[in-house]
């Protein structure tokens, strides 16, 4: 039999996967057409909309629903879907390659609250701020059609369409193309846990959930169940149009210890495949990062090591032992951490918990990873989740001195991990990061709320004082203030980390992933840390009172290459260190003598 399929300029015909009902229509310019029914539960178009064009899909006589692949949402969730011809966009990239893993320097924003717009081109006008910062690529938190005009973007939906709010796709485009013309390569989180609560309709048209496996969210989508082949491909193939269509150079992929697949080739891992068949094809380099609660290795193990072959994976371990370090908190998680121990072994180790026993848990966590290269890691001192669920949105400029501020930017800028910055971090900004929504269901908002204040209940906060997600005031206050980086105290925490990124830079061994080659030495009473790098050492007064620090007896000369505090000074070999005070600091040696310790 012929069929009549309609392909115009770079567009496929229109297809979509529908395995358990009878009919499926497409509704195009207010007419209904039987869709051809295809094997495998697909049906395609007998004639394709076109470009710019609208439509929806009739099934069964229910609906019209949007396209379960619909690459743009104009009217939000519940609106019509658009076609989109990815080949009419001109990108002037051609050759870019970002610079290695091993070398970047992230920084993590928020499209709605970074710039004074909320949009993609808003986030175009302040890249410049970015390339003179020094980091290497640009981290957008989850971009995907969500509802409502705002929010963080985990609950989004439609997931093969930018979110409407911030621009059309061509200005993500455009906004990726612009990162790349500056030498910034660009990072999406990728949400493939789990789906929003409204305008998720896939479960209309097949077997996308199952209830075999119970997430935060409710249902788990179906990875290794009955028809879960085509979900899989759903997923799988919104990786890797992220990466081809919009040039993205790396997914950072959220909480995929919530990904239930039991099958013999876990998701992960077949993604993990498919995204080196296409960097082969591409001739770009594609990188997956894992934000994961396992802190099991597995996952950035390589393939040949029995691995699921992601290459980096965000280290909480080394976020919890840092910011208890700092702040002293010890609610929640943070009981598992808190002394200068627990940072040390973050540092030489990775893992804290690698098979330890962790009280918030009660039950032993992780296992070791004694193989496992710091470029593996990816470390901060805040991002979107530590700051944003917290009650008031307390950023560390909110809870920590200027000093530790500049201690903590300092550990985590010559660590031997991959660093990462929060957006407003580097100039320690006072706005908070709130967590905000714009759900049209009432109850459903009623619901997110009230889950919140469960979840916080194990920090103590009381509900008067975590601020209303739907208020439009909660989302405003959450946007960065761009004229604080030129004032008083901002300006020098600013500086601090241009300095500590120029150094990272400059010096090999703190670029280097080597943890073998990392040596800490800490005294827990008097509060102080340091940390041995090749011919560099990081020396930390964590203490609110001066006091001296000493280096271990290291033959050579030494030179303080940056210091946090103007009164920060050697005697002998001996480091004079004033309270809440960070020094950098340069031996005789090229690389590191095994005897020291």
């Amino acid at each position: 039999m012929q069929y009549n399929i309609q392909n115009r300029g770079g567009l496929q015909p229109l297809r979509v996967w529908a395995p358990r009902v009878q009919m499926v229509e497409l509704v195009l310019d207010r007419e209904s057409t039987p869709m051809l029914e295809k094997e495998g539960g697909w049906w395609q178009a007998e004639k394709s909309p076109g470009h710019g064009e609208d439509y929806w899909f009739v099934l069964d006589g229910e609906g019209p629903f949007p396209d379960p692949r619909s690459p743009w949402q104009p009217r939000g969730v519940d609106g019509p879907s658009r076609r989109l011809d990815h080949s009419r966009f001109e990108w002037s990239d051609q050759g870019f390659q970002p610079v290695p893993l091993s070398s970047a320097v992230i920084y993590e924003l928020h499209v709605g609250t970074f710039s004074p717009q909320g949009t993609f081109k808003g986030v175009l006008h302040k890249l410049d701020h970015l390339a003179e910062l020094g980091v290497s690529h640009v981290e957008l938190m989850p971009v995907a059609e969500f509802s409502g005009e705002r929010g963080w973007g985990y609950d989004g939906v439609n997931l093969y369409a930018p979110h409407h709010a911030y621009g059309q796709p061509e200005d993500l485009k455009e906004l990726v193309n612009a990162c790349h013309s500056r030498g910034l390569g660009v990072i999406l989180d990728a949400v493939y846990n789990h789906l929003g609560p409204k305008g998720n309709y896939l479960p209309r048209f097949g077997p996308y959930f199952t209830d075999r496996y119970r997430t935060p969210w409710g249902d788990a989508v179906n990875f290794d169940g009955a028809d879960s082949d085509e979900v899989r491909r759903f997923f799988i193939d919104n990786a890797l149009m992220w990466l081809r269509d919009y040039h993205f150079d790396v997914l950072r992929l959220d909480a995929v210890h919530a990904l239930y697949d039991f099958s013999a080739r876990h998701f992960l891992e077949e993604l993990a495949w498919e995204v080196k068949d296409l960097e082969a094809s591409l001739g770009r380099h594609l990188v997956l990062i894992a934000e994961s609660d396992l802190n099991d290795p597995r996952i950035i193990r390589p393939f040949q090591a029995g691995g699921y072959g992601l290459h980096a994976q965000w280290n909480e371990d080394f976020h919890h032992a840092l910011h208890g370090a700092l702040t002293g908190e010890s609610q929640g998680y943070y009981a598992d951490f808190g002394g200068l121990a627990h940072l040390a072994k973050a540092l030489e180790k990775g893992f804290v918990y690698d098979g330890a026993y962790s009280a918030f848990r009660r039950r032993r966590h992780g296992r070791p990873a004694p193989d496992i290269c710091g470029h593996k890691f990816v470390g901060c001192l805040q991002n979107h989740d530590q700051v944003g669920n917290r009650a008031g949105g307390e950023r560390t400029s909110h809870l920590l001195t200027p000093g530790q501020l500049k201690m903590g930017a300092a550990l985590v800028l010559t660590s031997a991990f991959i660093p990462m910055l929060f957006q407003g971090e580097e100039w320690g900004a006072k706005t908070p990061f709130l967590y905000f929504t714009a759900h049209e269901d009432e109850e459903l908002a009623r619901a997110v709320f009230q889950g919140r204040l469960a979840e916080f209940a194990d920090f103590g906060w009381q509900s008067q004082d975590i601020p209303d997600p739907q208020s439009l005031e909660t989302f405003a206050r959450s946007r960065l203030d761009w004229q604080e980086p030129d004032r008083e105290g901002h300006a020098e925490i600013l500086n601090w980390h241009r300095e500590l990124i120029r150094l990272r830079r400059k010096h090999p061994a703190l670029t280097s992933g080597r943890l073998e080659l990392v040596q800490v030495d800490f005294r827990e009473e008097d509060k102080w840390l340091v940390m041995h790098r090749g011919s560099l050492c990081l020396a930390c007064n964590f203490s609110p009172v001066q006091q001296t620090v000493p280096l271990d007896n290291p033959l050579g000369s030494l030179e303080i290459l940056l210091a946090s505090h103007a009164d920060a000074a050697l005697y002998g070999l001996d480091l004079f260190l004033p309270g809440h005070c960070v020094a950098v600091l340069e031996c005789g040696f090229s690389a590191f003598p095994p005897s020291w310790k």
